[in-house]
């Protein structure tokens, strides 16, 4: 009896020696790219079959018969080889890795979590009508912008199709261009034509293809302002360093690289890198510290999910500031500032719910979030509501009664809730709000 406790004590203590030395790998290594994932945030399924595969294959670990760059473009597996992606010298050992992926397979929930309790869904929207926005009597697929100028009341619609639409208060077509790849972003500054930002590849790509262009819209024509813009999906313009001209900062999205980063009078040659990492998903300019400096607030996306400051110095010389930092399977998607409890501080409204990678499940911690700035721009978590598959969420006072509401869309097929789509959250104080949708969100 005794050797019988003996052997099963010792084989208690290996395992949980393996099991504390996967954790340990896994932060080792997980975190020398990202946050470090929690095995709860997937179920084993979606570990063992879908992200541990890409993962190894990140850390030069080849599985028997997968080729990483199989089905791709020439062009694309050129510059994932010059990127380094997939390493062909192993990182760690087959052993180390077979730990980390049992630490995760073993410790995650068979199936995802599910949402915590929400406050419940109102189906009727009392000020709000829903309208379907047409081109020649068909809707428009595959959206890519949607902007609207409230100088001029006009609506600009781009879809995957390379067209962009302006479209007028009673929903007509004014005018359309064909461009040459999806538009992504469009600003319309004062007394010139508009500026427009297209993607270059809609689909997942690290070729630079991506144009800025002024639009001409006397007549349905473009011209070019920047190219080689790898997969370009947001801009912003400002003087960042105060010597009287324009400069702009672009948002290199793509896909295993890309970067942020400002160009110094608006000239190509002129580049200034921020980051260089890809999933640049949202610039503003705000003069953060009241300065009056104006400094460039980053959303970051593509598994080192987080929001930045960059401090201007001066002299167009920045101080990076991390401010907030989310696990790689967040999804974050859009964020913008707003003074929610009127303290002067601007705080962040942030959405969660991309699910277009290696992880396309259910995701409780998807949703809207709320963090309150202390004044100093160090941000906590005030209010958290859970919407599957969140795309954006904008802060305004939508019934005039003198607090800040919330309306959130989402990319969420799910057909027995179609009140996903689109949440209107009624602010009551305190952080509780009357939420209400309509059947008509399923329309997209």
């Amino acid at each position: 009896m005794t050797s019988k406790i003996t052997g099963l004590l010792i084989t208690l203590f290996w395992a949980t020696n393996a099991f504390s030395q996967g954790k340990q790998l896994a932060l080792t290594h997980c975190q020398s790219c990202h946050l470090y994932p929690e095995p709860a945030l997937l179920d084993k399924k979606t570990w063992a079959n879908s992200v541990l595969p890409n993962m190894g294959l990140r850390l030069g670990i080849k599985d028997a018969g997968k080729n990483p760059y199989e089905d791709l473009d020439p062009k694309e597996e050129a510059l994932l080889r010059q990127a380094g992606t997939y390493p062909e010298t192993p990182q760690l050992s087959q052993e180390a890795w077979k730990q980390i992926v049992d630490f995760y397979v073993q410790t995650a929930p068979e199936s995802p979590l599910p949402q915590p309790k929400h406050a419940p869904i109102v189906p009727t929207l009392a000020q709000f009508e829903a309208l379907e926005v047409k081109v020649h009597d068909k809707p428009i697929p595959q959206t890519s912008l949607l902007k609207f100028n409230p100088k001029n009341g006009i609506l600009y619609v781009g879809d995957a199709q390379n067209e962009l639409y302006e479209v007028d208060s009673l929903l007509q077509l004014r005018m359309a261009w064909n461009v040459d790849s999806p538009p992504s972003a469009i600003s319309f500054p004062t007394n010139t034509p508009p500026r427009l930002l297209t993607i270059g590849s809609f689909r997942p790509s690290d070729q630079a293809l991506g144009k800025l262009i002024v639009l001409d819209t006397a007549v349905a024509n473009a011209t070019l302002y920047f190219d080689a813009i790898q997969r370009g999906v947001d801009f912003a313009t400002a003087d960042l360093n105060q010597d009287g001209r324009e400069d702009v900062v672009i948002c290199h999205f793509g896909n295993n690289t890309g970067q942020l980063a400002w160009y110094e009078g608006m000239l190509p040659e002129k580049e200034h890198i921020l980051l260089a990492l890809p999933g640049a998903r949202r610039v503003e300019i705000r003069d953060m510290n009241n300065d009056k400096k104006p400094d460039i607030v980053v959303l970051m996306a593509q598994a080192r999910e987080s929001i930045h400051i960059f401090y201007n110095l001066g002299k167009g010389q920045f101080r990076e500031k991390l401010v907030l930092q989310f696990p790689p399977v967040y999804g974050v998607s859009y964020f913008e500032f707003v003074d929610f409890n009127k303290d002067g501080a601007l705080d962040i409204l942030l959405t969660n719910g991309d699910n277009w990678d290696y992880s396309a499940i259910s995701k409780n911690y998807h949703g809207i979030r709320l963090f309150l700035n202390d004044g100093k721009d160090n941000f906590k978590e005030a209010w958290f509501y859970p919407l599957y598959g969140t795309s954006k969420a904008v802060a305004r006072d939508f019934d005039n009664d003198g607090d800040l509401d919330i309306a959130a869309i989402s990319f969420y097929d799910d057909l027995d809730r179609p009140e996903q789509g689109f949440l209107y959250f009624s602010n009551k104080g305190n952080f509780q709000f009357d939420v209400s949708s309509t059947p008509a969100a399923a329309a997209g």
